[in-house]
């Protein structure tokens, strides 16, 4: 994420510089910049969207795995980027999970437990 946070305010000056560009190319023609725009906020939005979709899955397979701190992790992800997911998925419980018969949400099948109902 800290790779996000940098790269917006370059990405969002190097939009209105080709605008800028494009405008000043095409005779002040606004048409020319918007499709320059569309594009480019489409990707920015696009990338905002993959890194919410991957903080919500370190938080939800944290909680999953029964770790008391699935919202750390996914701060700690937000703030360190890849370098975070990657130590993340190093130091998180490994094995299944399934499906708790008792309240259905997920827990790892060798738990003795389910970190959710507490029941076995």
């Amino acid at each position: 994420m800290q790779l996000f946070a940098l790269s917006i305010p370059r990405l969002s000056s190097s939009i209105a510089v080709a605008a800028i560009a494009m405008l000043q190319r095409d005779n002040g023609n606004p048409a020319a910049a918007c499709g320059c725009l569309g594009f480019f906020g489409f990707v920015i939005i696009a990338f905002i969207a993959l890194n919410i979709a991957l903080l919500i899955w370190v938080a939800r397979d944290a909680k999953a795995r029964g770790m008391d701190s699935a919202i750390l992790w996914m701060i700690l992800v937000m703030f360190t980027g890849i370098i975070g997911l990657v130590i993340y998925l190093f130091s998180r419980p490994q094995g299944n999970v399934i499906q708790c018969s008792h309240c259905g949400n997920k827990r790892l099948q060798v738990s003795a437990k389910c970190p959710h109902c507490g029941n076995a």
